[in-house]
């Protein structure tokens, strides 16, 4: 059980009024206090509200009026906001899924969902951020980029880039292993998975995408070297 479960705030964002007022009572019921709204541009204003109690978690519907979930993520996302996104969504194709993961949801459940699950996914994200909060900083230099392994997040200069959770990945992945060769078939295990169900190409397109941040010149890249014959290299 999550210790202190009474010190968290967590904004139900959903815009079906039954569904927002059942998630808001179990959680209550469970100890945590719980803020509402009904559309992304409210949840977005009390997030970042400095004059408010920090938000620890995020419950978000994808399908909002105005500002949608998936927008709001990457919002959140882009501006560096590192907030647990729990996402509870009646799209249940593995596309709608990866796609909620790309742009930042730390997870995914569909509905109809159960409340005990419900509960158990929003302490496991609790949990799993208080872990990332109380290691030690973990920082990675190459050149004029910082990856800071705790936040999730890459610097270039004074600039900070807004990369996906893949491009992120990739990016740890080459820091952490300066000048190995990569192929493509390691990648796609490293960073997609064994149950990835996809073309090798994917990983070029990632590659590329990748470069386009973190290269000076994207099409003579210094940092993330094309091996031909195998893969690629960083450094």
């Amino acid at each position: 059980m999550l210790a202190a479960v009474a010190t968290c705030t967590v904004l139900v964002v959903e815009d079906d009024q039954s569904i927002r007022e059942i998630a808001a009572e179990v959680l209550e019921t469970e100890g945590f206090r719980v803020l509402s709204c009904s559309n992304g541009a409210d949840a977005l204003k009390l997030i970042t509200n400095e004059a408010s109690a920090p938000i620890d978690l995020l419950v978000l519907d994808l399908m909002l009026p105005g500002l949608g979930g998936l927008d709001l993520c990457r919002e959140l996302r882009r501006a560096g906001n590192l907030i647990p996104i729990l996402v509870i969504s009646a799209r249940d194709s593995e596309t709608d899924r990866v796609l909620g993961l790309e742009v930042g949801a730390d997870d995914y459940l569909v509905k109809p969902f159960g409340l005990p699950e419900f509960v158990a996914r929003c302490r496991a994200l609790l949990r799993r951020a208080r872990q990332v909060s109380s290691m030690p900083q973990q920082v990675y230099s190459h050149a004029n980029l910082r990856l800071y392994v705790n936040e999730r997040r890459v610097t270039s200069g004074n600039s900070e880039l807004n990369l996906s959770p893949k491009e992120y990945k990739l990016l740890e992945l080459f820091i952490q292993n300066p000048r190995q060769v990569w192929t493509r078939d390691q990648l796609l295990e490293k960073i997609w998975g064994d149950d990835f169900v996809g073309d090798s190409k994917t990983v070029d397109v990632h590659i590329r995408w990748l470069r386009e941040k973190v290269e000076e010149q994207p099409s003579s890249p210094q940092l993330i070297s094309t091996v031909r014959g195998f893969g690629y290299r960083f450094g």
